[in-house]
């Protein structure tokens, strides 16, 4: 699984996220940009972790700001062995 996998599927569930319905992609700064605060961030990151079937530690959680730093994360998890 890749990253460029992973990216529509946290796109998607960002949907309920993005009432503007603003265009998604691996660069959308994720609270900035859809203005989402952090109790959204956290329920957001647990639809992931639900989505994906892991865990994502806080402190990841505070360092990721992007869709693509996400999905990469979720990469590095789904790969390893």
């Amino acid at each position: 699984m890749t990253e460029a996998d992973i990216i529509p599927t946290i796109c998607n569930l960002l949907g309920p996220y993005n009432p503007e319905h603003k265009p998604l992609n691996a660069d959308t700064d994720i609270p900035a940009e859809l203005n989402i605060d952090s109790v959204g961030v956290l329920d957001f990151i647990m639809e992931v972790e639900d989505h994906f079937d892991i865990e994502i530690p806080m402190n990841v959680v505070s360092e990721t700001r992007t869709v693509g730093d996400l999905a990469r994360y979720v990469a590095t998890q789904k790969n390893r062995v």
